[in-house]
């Protein structure tokens, strides 16, 4: 079976944006963009991997968010969405925004035209590649040792991969904030029909969740 490349829990505003921009360590989504409010949807499930408390919802919400995991032995990642530095790498001290333990428990290939040394937290492994959408990739597949590959965002990193025709199936959970400035994954889903097949699912909780699929 095909290893596939999957966007998956991607969660943009209901007017598309996916982040703000002037990123900061102390904002890392962004200007204007509140995570808590985004992302409400999965903090309130039962599989949430950051829940400190028993309970949480099952259902819709929760099987995503359950789902994460599921067969994914690599992820690719923009350099935005590993930290707010830019240009060379001053402070190699610097570990990305999870601390001791990140959620991934797999290789993770961090795309940048600044390389540095590879370095290990816990059981995840962060590499600095340069390279396109398709060299990432192969590098992402042949570390996967046969499974998929998750391409974790930003949206600029996902509108590159799409733009490039790599994506297979991308999960993407329309929240009804509205941000009005940002980066925008999508005018509409609709501009992507014509690749792909697209079911539209509504939650109890308010979020949309929007599935496709390679035709």
């Amino acid at each position: 079976m095909a290893q596939l490349l999957r966007v998956q829990n991607f969660t943009v505003s209901s007017d598309g944006i996916g982040a703000g921009e002037h990123q900061t360590f102390e904002n890392p989504f962004g200007h204007g963009v509140d995570p808590a409010k985004l992302f409400a949807w999965a903090g309130a499930t039962a599989s949430w991997p950051m829940r400190t408390e028993p309970g949480g919802s099952r259902g819709l919400d929760d099987y995503f968010t359950r789902d994460y995991a599921r067969n994914i032995g690599a992820e690719i990642m923009g350099r935005n969405k590993f930290g707010p530095q830019r240009g060379p790498w001053s402070d190699h001290e610097w570990r990305g925004w999870w601390g001791d333990e990140p959620p991934f428990r797999t290789p993770v290939f961090v795309m940048t035209h600044h390389e540095r040394p590879s370095f290990t937290l816990s059981d995840t492994t962060f590499h600095f590649v340069d390279g396109d959408p398709a060299s990432v990739l192969a590098q992402a597949r042949e570390a996967a040792q046969g499974r998929d590959v998750r391409l974790g965002g930003g949206v600029t990193t996902v509108r590159q991969f799409l733009d490039a025709d790599l994506v297979d199936t991308m999960h993407v959970v329309v929240s009804p904030v509205k941000l009005g400035s940002g980066l925008r994954l999508w005018e509409s889903p609709d501009e992507l029909r014509d690749r792909f097949h697209l079911e539209v699912v509504p939650s109890p909780s308010g979020v949309t969740h929007h599935l496709f699929w390679r035709k």
